[in-house]
């Protein structure tokens, strides 16, 4: 059934979500994209919505040319998971004591750590317990050097940004713990680069949309940067530099959750498979139909043959854990998640705390009404999502979540 083409575009279109079942807004989105002349073709996912300047749910592969919108501006936001040895009938009767004590050691919303993280006492807890090969302190001291070569706007939040290392965030960020098919319990998280990444985003953004050949665009949101300029080199310096925050930001705090656990197992030994981590709002350099290109996805996730990839559902719904079958029609490429089928304020006008609390029952989770707008109906049927990608992923776990931390 999919993928199918999307008509009125220059370049190729490809989505694996009908026509009909995308807003009008998402669906013009994506053609001011695919027209534009740097735009060698565009892959749609099926969680795609609208988003600010490009959709949530795209894949854009471009020749010499990157549009900060096409990241999006919490650049390096993924996800990260790990199975631990613990089974369901190891769990308590209430959740309510391992959330707070996950609440304790992961800051919410707009928080941060009082003090820095201090990864060297960090790994020395989580010693023996992790996986092999997952040392959060390597290239620690090269990572930080590097802020001093960031965007001059953004030299005063460093300490900030220290503070913020191994903290959760707000929105549809999350943090759960899940049970398999198999009664495996897992530890599930989302987060990005926090408000640094933001303020990196919006600053590129602005430069970008002042460029002289960005003027004419029917989005002023899609201006790129062109290969060769100094803009798109200090824009690639602090992407990465970004991307990087945003993966060691969620290994940390998954160490921090590991360490949680295991505090309130005491007496148990608990073990941790290696982690699966992936980001899906990030750019990487790739071959495209034989030609090297830069490939943006916003809301996607790699799924080149082999690789290990997490599609969450909502806090009332399923999370997947699939593996890609490296498909070159999506560019190699699957969704991240359900994706919205509203938008926050509809769904805090639509729905209210009663309705919340029906549609997370048997999750410890907020139940309260700073948290309907994450309400499980606001979100796309996460079964029907899978299915639309049947030639794009394998499921490899199937995840029900028993409890869910918000900002």
């Amino acid at each position: 059934m999919f993928p199918v083409e999307l008509r009125g575009t220059r370049a190729q279109t490809l989505m694996w979500a009908d026509e009909h079942a995308i807003e009008p807004a998402a669906l013009q989105q994506l053609r001011n994209i695919a027209n534009l002349e740097w735009v060698h073709g565009v892959r749609v996912m099926p969680d795609v919505h609208l988003g600010k300047g490009a959709t949530v749910g795209s894949v854009i592969a471009m020749r010499d040319a990157v549009a900060p919108a096409a990241v999006g501006v919490d650049i390096g936001c993924g996800m990260e998971a790990v199975r631990t040895s613990l089974r369901a009938n190891d769990l308590p009767d209430s959740l309510a004591g391992l959330r707070s004590r996950i609440e304790a050691a992961v800051p919410v919303g707009f928080g941060a750590h009082r003090v820095p993280v201090d990864v060297t006492r960090l790994d020395a807890q989580v010693h023996g317990q992790r996986a092999a090969g997952t040392t959060l302190r390597a290239g620690w001291a090269r990572f930080w050097r590097a802020f001093g070569d960031l965007d001059p706007a953004v030299q005063s939040r460093e300490s900030k940004a220290h503070k913020q290392m191994g903290t959760l965030g707000g929105g549809n960020h999350f943090c759960e713990i899940c049970l398999d098919t198999e009664g495996r319990v897992w530890i599930l998280l989302h987060s990005g680069s926090r408000n640094i990444g933001k303020e990196l985003a919006e600053r590129h953004m602005s430069v970008a949309r002042a460029l002289p050949h960005n003027q004419d665009l029917p989005d002023r949101d899609l201006a790129v940067f062109l290969s060769g300029t100094p803009e798109m080199d200090n824009y690639r310096r602090d992407l990465a530099w970004a991307q990087e925050y945003a993966a060691r930001n969620r290994a940390v705090m998954l160490a921090l959750v590991c360490g949680a656990v295991t505090d309130e197992f005491a007496g148990t030994t608990v073990a941790f498979d290696a982690p699966i981590s992936c980001h899906h709002n990030y750019v990487a350099e790739e071959i495209i139909d034989g030609v090297p290109m830069l490939v943006t996805r916003k809301g996607a996730v790699r799924a080149g043959a082999g690789d290990l990839a997490l599609i969450p559902g909502s806090m009332g719904t399923r999370s997947y854990v699939v593996r890609g079958k490296g498909n070159p029609d999506s560019f190699q490429s699957a969704s991240h998640g359900a994706g919205r089928r509203m938008s926050r304020s509809a769904a805090k006008r639509q729905f209210t705390v009663a309705d919340l609390i029906a549609q997370t029952e048997g999750v410890e989770s907020r139940k309260d009404a700073g948290v309907i707008d994450e309400i499980p109906a606001a979100y796309k049927d996460i079964d029907e999502v899978i299915a639309a990608q049947g030639n794009l992923v394998d499921v490899v776990a199937t995840l029900r979540q028993v409890l869910c931390v918000k900002g």
